[in-house]
């Protein structure tokens, strides 16, 4: 289903149902496409937070300043 930005914001409810039920919603700003809202899927968790802890360890340099030759590549020096 394809709707405009503003239909779904003066019947947001309505299209949440829909998608509840298994549609997937097209949302158009001045007729380009802008999002799809859709159903999760039954399997769906959220991922714990802190799931990564302690598997990265910034550097102590992490903000020093980049070499000149990395510089030059990212400015095409």
């Amino acid at each position: 289903m394809n709707v405009s930005l503003e239909e779904i914001e003066r019947h947001p409810a309505q299209y949440l149902d829909r998608v509840m039920e298994g549609e997937t919603v097209i949302v158009y700003r001045e007729e380009r496409a802008i999002a799809e809202i859709r159903p999760i899927s039954e399997s769906f968790e959220l991922r714990p937070i802190g799931l990564a802890k302690g598997e990265f360890v910034v550097p102590d340099d992490f903000d020093a300043p980049l070499p000149d030759e990395i510089l030059d590549e990212f400015e095409s020096r």
